[in-house]
């Protein structure tokens, strides 16, 4: 958590576009030993400490300074969750010494200095297992049985319809499940993987520009190295982690080695690729245009719970959601693609 010193130099930095960022990574600025809570919409300026002119410390690429070490390189250091309070950058952090309390002194670039503590778990509230948790969320079995009567009824006039599959589905998928096997992402080629973050076929991941911004400034060998172990981690990680934590540990930026941009529609493409029974290609929890929570709540009635609303991490919500959504789709279609463009099909149709 950022401490602000009255000795340093002070300059004002306008504090409402920056609050909705920071609020999130660094739970508020404490000024001495005074908490700072801003509101919503909130205006105005806050005093920091600057430990030199900007950008003269640590510009990109030229490496850490003596006695400060790249944040992605500490493992005492949460990266996703230290950034910048000036520049809402999250890139090029360095970490410092080590003060009491479990508190590091943290740089970036810009010549910012502050104390970064990890934040704690609000208190009174312990963290629950993950079975209590996922027991938790909404079932197949509290959909009103008038509104299943109505799905099943456009169900059957779907499935009545011949379905129109994309013939280079089955063979693309066939060719990337050989490629992300552990064998095949040791060996496989950076172009194959990149052009999995650009393809739409069976699955439409949309616009990639931060995956392939990343990708372009890392290099080929660099990128493809992350990208593998991205994937190797999400497909074969650890037995004694679930799935659902790590595709949150992905999405958090939290293991030094994830992929910049390979985020919830890569992922779950990925996962749709591996686990075809499984998976819908329904590749977001939620969008405006329909994710699976816009599409459970359309089609089935079902409120899912906001990301921001609950501590069961987008991972959870993004595998559990899927597996609410399929055993409400049920059996009858020929692939779980069919199945999505049913429920995509059906959402606009349930309550017409």
């Amino acid at each position: 958590m950022p401490t602000l010193s009255h000795d340093a130099p002070r300059r004002n930095v306008d504090l409402a576009p920056l609050y909705g960022r920071i609020r999130s990574r660094h739970h508020g600025f404490r000024r001495a030993s005074q908490s700072l809570v801003a509101p919503r919409g909130a205006t105005g300026t806050l005093p920091i400490r600057a430990a030199g002119p900007p950008h003269s410390s640590n510009r990109r690429g030229s490496g850490p300074a003596q006695g400060w070490v790249a944040a992605q390189e500490d493992p005492g250091v949460a990266v996703a969750l230290v950034m910048c309070p000036l520049c809402s950058d999250d890139e090029d952090i360095e970490v410092g010494a080590t003060l009491d309390g479990g508190r590091r002194m943290v740089r970036h670039r810009c010549g910012f200095e502050w104390e970064h503590r990890e934040p704690l778990s609000p208190q009174g509230q312990p963290a629950r297992s993950f079975e209590v948790l996922k027991a938790r969320f909404p079932r197949a079995e509290d959909v009103d049985p008038e509104r299943l009567e109505r799905v099943a009824r456009l169900k059957e006039q779907y499935l009545a319809v011949k379905p129109d599959f994309d013939p280079r589905v089955a063979a693309y998928w066939s060719t990337y499940q050989q490629v992300f096997a552990p064998d095949g992402l040791r060996t496989c080629n950076p172009q194959v993987l990149k052009d999995f973050a650009n393809s739409e076929i069976g699955a439409r991941p949309g616009n990639q520009a931060t995956f392939n911004s990343a990708w372009n400034d890392l290099g080929d060998a660099a990128a493809a190295e992350r990208t593998r172990a991205t994937i190797g981690y999400l497909l074969h990680g650890p037995d004694g982690v679930p799935l659902e934590d790590r595709l949150q540990h992905l999405l958090a930026g939290t293991k030094p080695f994830s992929m910049t941009g390979f985020k919830e529609a890569l992922l779950t493409r990925v996962l749709c690729v591996m686990r075809p029974d499984r998976f819908l290609t329904i590749l977001k929890y939620t969008t405006d245009a329909g994710g699976k929570r816009e599409i459970a709540r359309l089609v089935y009635g079902l409120e899912l719970p906001e990301p921001e609303s609950v501590n069961w991490t987008r991972g959870r919500l993004i595998l559990w959601s899927n597996d609410l959504l399929r055993t409400l789709a049920g059996e009858g279609f020929a692939n779980q693609q069919h199945a999505a463009a049913f429920l995509w099909w059906a959402k606009d149709r349930v309550d017409g």
